[in-house]
């Protein structure tokens, strides 16, 4: 598929951010990695995104994302797309260079495997930098040399990300494998606002992704074509309903649908942000669709047991997935 053909079909979708079933010692389980993917591939979408945060992808070695591909690619119907983040950890001592060319080789990874389109990890080495603008574009220039089509990921500055001024995104907008850009700012409602605002204005192809978990349906009301979010992980369906029901106009539903999905977010993306994704673990063991001994996140805070409970009072109150 060539980029439009790409973008076409992520527009109007849902992109589920996708997380690993993992055991406490951060080991993949295997059989619930495989049990998700079955019920996934169920739910009303064309692209399913792994390797990102929510799915530690900077997390798991390079081995453990080659098992997580193959068993998507696998476990879902051929015509579904694949969505990969790609980039690198920081450490102390890492050198730009090294920086930038290992989220090139982890994309290069990707291509290898298959994936249909990427998504760059905020390159956050270059926060409060002098040249943080032009590091900001040669890292995406250098990625996007390996030609996959391109999805750019906004992570507002106070939620752990880097911002791009809008002149730097003039600029990205102007790589031509970049069909997208996912905008992730957790509570700055401006910040979304002015590139929802100077997309239109500057009339580009570069479409609007919402990964507002905590704004979602303002956000589509704001101009997203599409949701790529870790929210999207569980009650799937539920969530296309909603973006489907705004784009079709039907408000009344789209209202009463987001209430719900906001509701949702309330219970699952809360301070420790960090335990979000083990959370979703906790509901998906909860509704069987993944071994309760596979809801685990070593990475994170962790979930205490007042949060599991209220979890349960309220996914007892929403039904089934």
């Amino acid at each position: 598929m060539n980029y439009k053909e790409v973008q076409e079909k992520i527009l109007g979708d849902i992109m589920p951010a996708v997380p690993v079933p993992l055991l406490e010692d951060g080991s993949i389980h295997l059989e619930s990695q495989e049990n998700y993917v079955k019920w996934m591939n169920k739910q009303p979408v064309n692209t399913v995104a792994i390797w990102a945060h929510t799915g530690r992808g900077l997390n798991l070695s390079k081995e453990q994302r080659k098992v997580v591909f193959n068993q998507w690619r696998n476990g879902l119907d051929e015509e579904k797309m694949i969505l990969c983040g790609v980039g690198a950890n920081i450490r102390d001592g890492i050198k730009d260079e090294e920086y930038i060319q290992e989220a090139v080789n982890m994309a290069k990874e990707a291509k290898e495997l298959g994936a249909n389109l990427i998504m760059p990890y905020a390159p956050t080495l270059f926060r409060g930098r002098e040249n943080q603008d032009e590091m900001i574009l040669k890292y995406h220039n250098e990625i996007a040399k390996l030609g996959l089509p391109m999805v750019l990921f906004f992570l507002y500055e106070d939620a752990g990300g880097i911002t791009y001024s809008l002149d730097v995104l003039k600029e990205l907008f102007k790589i031509p494998n970049v069909i997208a850009i996912k905008m992730a700012t957790l509570d700055s409602v401006m910040t979304y606002q002015d590139v929802s605002n100077m997309i239109k204005e500057e009339d580009t192809d570069v479409a609007l992704i919402t990964g507002e978990d905590r704004m979602f349906g303002y956000t589509v009301m704001r101009g997203a074509k599409g949701a790529l979010i870790g929210l999207s992980s569980i009650y799937t369906k539920l969530q296309k309903d909603m973006i489907t029901s705004y784009y079709k106009g039907n408000y009344e539903e789209f209202i009463r649908k987001s209430e719900v999905v906001d509701n949702l977010a309330e219970h699952t993306f809360y301070s420790p942000m960090e335990g979000y994704i083990e959370r979703i673990l906790y509901i998906l063991g909860e509704k069987g669709i993944i071994s309760k001994d596979a809801t685990n996140d070593p990475f994170g805070p962790g979930v205490d047991q007042w949060e599991r409970e209220r979890i349960d009072r309220f996914i007892e109150e929403l039904g089934e997935m």
